[in-house]
């Protein structure tokens, strides 16, 4: 069943449109030209499963020698993978009223851009490519494809979203993910994850990566003085002073939310990458996937 938004990406603002096809073109420059194109697959996971052990032969890659059995048997061994006929890509995304702030560009148009990454990525590879896109509650999933245009149609619902004034919902966002995806996926989550995140269930079953998406004055923010501020998820509002002490407890919520969740990561055999708002998605993604 899908779960499925207005048709509010044929209603594009002019701006959007305009957006819209700046990320994909650009996008899709970077995944079937030179920058991406001669990787034959970003994605590493389940899709490659082990085959055999084979004597090293010149020009294997190194990264692949099985260290263990050549110690035992005193000459070089890699190993060989096969590979699957096709992996699924998931891209579950969390787009709650935090991912509105921005400072080069709100986090909700940069996880757009990180969508359109992963969605060329995968068809260009043969893929199955699905968006679940989540806030309060689920708000879109996409059936399964490997066309281009589920892509283009899956980052326009991305730009089309208004998340203002829409709360987290992280327990909710990880169930119904669970839920929805009954494939091992390779499963990328895309958020800011700020606040409390469980994802065992959803490493149990798939091949997980994080993406974490901030913006830098988000995790350095400088002295604001006497302001207003208006929260982007309950749309309650602060009026006061923004000085050292308070941004010395920001920070230090912010580290310990960060620790515990790197902690997980860890403990769950979760990959995962930081991203910023100011830096070139598929550019740094790339670097942290390998």
């Amino acid at each position: 069943m899908n779960t499925d938004l207005p048709a509010t990406r044929y209603l594009l603002p002019a701006d959007k449109k305009i957006k819209a096809k700046k990320i994909l073109l650009k996008t899709k420059k970077q995944v079937f030209g030179d920058m991406l194109g001669n990787n034959a697959s970003l994605f590493h996971g389940e899709g490659f499963e082990f085959a055999e052990l084979r004597e090293y032969i010149y020009g294997d890659d190194i990264r692949k020698i099985d260290w263990k059995t050549t110690a035992k048997l005193g000459k070089p061994f890699v190993k060989v993978y096969r590979e699957e006929r096709q992996l699924n890509v998931a891209v579950s995304t969390m787009l709650g009223g935090s991912t509105y702030f921005g400072t080069c560009c709100p986090k909700s148009e940069y996880i757009a851009q990180l969508v359109a990454m992963l969605g060329f990525s995968a068809v260009k590879n043969s893929d199955i490519f699905t968006h679940l896109m989540y806030a309060d509650t689920l708000r879109h999933h996409s059936k399964p494809s490997k066309k281009m245009h589920a892509v283009t149609t899956e980052t326009e619902r991305v730009l089309a979203f208004e998340p203002l004034g829409l709360t987290s919902d992280f327990a909710g966002w990880t169930a119904t993910t669970f839920q929805r995806l009954r494939k091992k996926s390779l499963l990328f989550l895309i958020s800011d994850f700020v606040g409390e995140v469980d994802l065992r269930l959803l490493a149990r079953k798939h091949d997980v990566f994080a993406v974490i998406v901030r913006d830098r004055f988000e995790e350095d923010p400088r002295e604001l003085g006497y302001l207003r501020l208006v929260d982007t998820e309950g749309r309650g509002s602060y009026e006061g002073e923004i000085g050292a002490s308070a941004l010395a407890h920001y920070r230090s919520a912010l580290k310990a939310n960060d620790r515990s969740l790197y902690r997980q990561f860890r403990q769950n055999g979760i990959r995962y990458a930081k991203l910023f708002t100011d830096e070139d998605p598929a550019v740094h993604l790339l670097k942290r996937m390998r």
